[in-house]
């Protein structure tokens, strides 16, 4: 599968780790080489999830290497090659415990989605639009906190913030300059003030419609809020929690109407109980996080008063985008080619192109995965 079209009958060729040749039809190998034959199925390239929080039982924010190699491990099983860790709002002293383990994590992380760095979502958010994030621990951003942590952990990639809040514009300005990703997230920011986040950085709608403002009614008076900025401004790219439970079909189809395939990611935004068994979890770290129950495919909070989490994993995003009606190739595009984009990746990832990194998945037209490739080794085989 190319970024524009289906090969019917095509070959891909990897040596050491890399994508050698991609074209159509076969190709005399010789004797000596490993040939794994597709059997009908779609060869694509690997998915990339740059909003995830745990799975397999494990969540990042528990803080051990266990439960990092464990989420890796869980989601590689569904086709994601590779992935941004995502923490949630915490006390400083457990995100720096993430902070430290990640480095030593990524090296024992062997069998499981490859990580791309770190994405924090939090602490600087709006407590009116906290959805499951920890109240206790949302702050406005500080100046010595934030680069303290880019001083302890280079590997940030990614960091959601609200815009609106004191500080956040310098936050986003300095952020950017250091090549680190900004998306508004969990924000009670009108159309001026996110135009004003973007402007200073914040590119990127975190989880888009999820815990933002849409058109919002203030006396007599109506006012466009986030979601509206997003879709006006063409340089602004959302993600969308594609599990068909945080976002509607009519709203799947809307989004990749107006913002396209070029423009929408699909993430997970999956907790631990990703691929576990429906019942109750917990969102967050294991010791001190949030109790939710897993029903009808996604985490609620036990009132059943809001969604607490997705469980999603990447084959379902784009199963989901699939039956609403979006064609293959830009549901695949929305889980591979544009994320890696928008995490500046999209010169090693995202398609099947000679030099780039042989991340390939393999899935029926069911889009159940049948084998993972990561650097050129197969790290799940279902056949």
């Amino acid at each position: 599968m190319l970024a524009d079209r289906v090969i019917a009958r095509g070959t891909v060729v990897v040596k050491d780790g890399v994508i050698d040749f991609v074209g159509e039809g076969d190709l005399d190998m010789g004797e000596g080489v490993e040939i794994v034959d597709a059997g009908g199925r779609y060869v694509a390239p690997g998915f990339i999830d740059m909003h995830v929080h745990g799975g397999g039982g494990h969540d990042f924010m528990d803080g051990t290497v266990e439960a990092f190699v464990g989420v890796a491990a869980l989601h590689a099983r569904y086709g994601t090659t590779a992935m941004l860790p995502t923490t949630l709002t915490s006390s400083p002293e457990r995100l720096y415990r993430i902070l430290d383990i990640y480095a030593q994590a990524k090296a024992a992380n062997v069998e499981g989605a490859q990580f791309l760095g770190l994405h924090l979502e939090g602490p600087y958010l709006a407590k009116a639009q906290k959805g499951a994030q920890d109240i206790r621990y949302i702050r406005i951003p500080d100046r010595k906190e934030y680069t303290e942590i880019l001083r302890r952990c280079p590997d940030v990639r990614r960091w959601s913030a609200a815009p609106e809040l004191d500080g956040a514009l310098e936050f986003g300005r300095y952020l950017s300059s250091r090549g680190i990703l900004v998306s508004f997230a969990h924000t009670d920011a009108l159309y001026d003030q996110t135009l004003a986040g973007f402007a200073n950085g914040y590119t990127l709608a975190t989880h888009f419609y999820s815990c933002m403002n849409g058109v919002t009614r203030k006396g007599l008076h109506r006012y466009a809020g986030a979601v509206e900025c997003s879709y006006l401004v063409p340089e602004i790219d959302v993600e969308i929690i594609a599990d068909g439970m945080h976002l509607s079909e009519p709203l799947l189809r809307l989004v990749h109407q107006i913002k396209g395939a070029a423009r929408t990611a699909l993430v997970t935004d999956a907790m631990r109980a990703a691929g576990m068994p429906e019942g109750e979890s917990v969102l967050g770290a294991i010791d001190e996080g949030l109790r939710v129950v897993v029903e009808s495919g996604v985490a609620v909070l036990p009132d059943r008063s809001a969604f607490a989490g997705s469980v999603a994993t990447a084959d379902r995003l784009v199963r989901t985008m699939v039956n609403a009606g979006i064609p293959l190739v830009e549901a695949v595009q929305m889980m591979t080619a544009t994320p890696a984009r928008i995490i500046g990746a999209g010169g090693s990832k995202g398609s099947l192109a000679a030099g780039k990194d042989a991340d390939i998945v393999l899935f029926d037209e069911k889009i159940q995965i049948g084998l993972t490739m990561i650097g050129g080794r197969v790290v799940y085989d279902n056949f």
